[in-house]
């Protein structure tokens, strides 16, 4: 067997039971330290303060519209796939307040948000996030129109990347060139390896704060057979995709179908709850609130995350520009899919999979994608092999 082209890179081996050593560093340096846990019936992210916050021994099993966690026959960390949330409940806080105001005679004195800067380690962070991430980033950071608040929280930010090592029934990121592998944007990325009575991550530094990070921890060099280990992981999950989307000329082919039935169809479905761009990691249409007190001498001015499925989001002088769920849906899957690349240069999906597992009926965007696809005549037949080896692999469990 060829061996994995990652062994030209430098990689190291970190045994499970210096994994709290590692976690330890983090919170000594001033990290906050989020990461996965289980709460509320999923995996969450919230504090971290020991290895055993982590969620040890547990999976999720995720398909269209359902989502249950299940024991798995080992102790692994990171062996599930990702919850409904994402980091950007950190990055982009669904409440966030501006500023204050408070009377002064017969004006007010607008008092400026002191926000505490605050840095983070995030830690199990999958290669769909990280691009999402990096897709945010480009817009709050490097874009026109840059964002104090989110750049604040970003800069400081230790990203601890773990490769997966499962694929759940509603991932696609191999299809969308996202994953399971992380690539880029870490400090330190770990894969988790189980082989027989040993349990060890196989880690990669990605930035020298990285590589200092590691080193405050007992570590060795990874050897030939570590590394293949750690690549066969990865290389099984890949096979692993419970979904599959064809991205070939995606933009042109929403383009030109925006009078398609379909969006009939998913509208007759479609409860307009919000629930995918809520669970999406790269969604983040926000609104205004300005709230008062009941004297009136105090006021302030709240961001809030939105939903481009509410009524009221496209709301100008005269009524809401989409007022139907086919408008509202369509105007979602499309900004996703087709429209976000020309505003931003890249899909604003990756392949997460979480709005087919949280959409309460079932709603599946490669599927939505795929019908569409099928119209188009020359297309039909490479589609429906598409599907054919999708609902294979779905039925097989791999």
């Amino acid at each position: 067997m060829m061996a994995p082209s990652s062994e030209n890179k430098e990689h190291f081996v970190l045994e499970r039971e210096y994994f709290q050593k590692l976690l330890d560093t983090l919170i000594q340096r001033g990290y906050r330290v989020v990461g996965p846990t289980v709460g509320e019936g999923a995996i969450v992210y919230t504090k971290l303060n020991s290895v055993a916050d982590l969620p040890i021994g547990w999976t999720d099993e995720q398909d269209g519209g359902a989502y249950r966690l299940k024991k798995r026959d080992d102790q692994s960390l990171f062996g599930y796939v990702v919850g409904p949330q994402s980091w950007k409940k950190f990055l982009l806080p669904s409440a966030l307040r501006l500023w204050q105001a408070k009377r002064v005679g017969k004006s007010f004195q607008i008092i400026p948000e002191d926000e505490k800067s605050q840095k983070f380690a995030f830690v199990g962070v999958r290669s769909c996030d990280m691009h999402a991430i990096a897709i945010q980033d480009k817009i709050f950071m490097n874009g026109q129109y840059g964002d104090s608040h989110y750049k604040s929280r970003r800069a400081d930010a230790f990203i601890l990347a773990v490769n997966c090592g499962k694929a759940g029934g509603t991932c696609f990121c191999v299809s969308m060139n996202t994953g399971p592998k992380t690539t880029f944007g870490f400090d330190l990325a770990m894969t988790e390896v189980l082989e027989g009575n040993r349990h060890y991550f196989v880690a990669e530094t990605g930035t020298e704060l990285g590589a200092e990070i590691l080193h405050t921890t007992p570590h060795k060099k990874a050897n030939k057979e570590e590394i293949f280990y750690a690549d066969d992981v990865i290389k099984k999950t890949a096979g692993q995709m419970g979904r599959s989307m064809d991205t070939t000329d995606i933009k042109n082919l929403l383009y030109k179908n925006y009078e398609h039935p379909r969006w009939d169809n998913v509208a007759e479905r479609c409860l307009a709850c919000a629930n995918c761009t809520l669970v999406c990691p790269t969604c983040f249409c926000t609104t205004v609130e300005d709230v008062t007190d009941l004297t009136g001498e105090h006021a302030e001015r709240w961001r809030k995350l939105d939903s481009c499925f509410t009524m009221d989001f496209s709301y100008i002088h005269g009524g809401s520009v989409r007022s139907s769920t086919k408008a509202r849906y369509r105007q979602w899957m499309t900004h996703k899919i087709a429209t976000w690349i020309d505003q931003f240069g890249t899909s604003g999906c990756v392949g997460c999979g979480r709005c087919i597992t949280w959409c309460p009926v079932a709603i599946d965007i490669t599927e939505e994608a795929r019908a569409i696809r099928e119209s188009e005549p020359n297309l039909k037949r490479e589609t429906a092999e598409g599907a054919e080896k999708t609902t294979h692999n779905h039925k097989e469990g791999i």
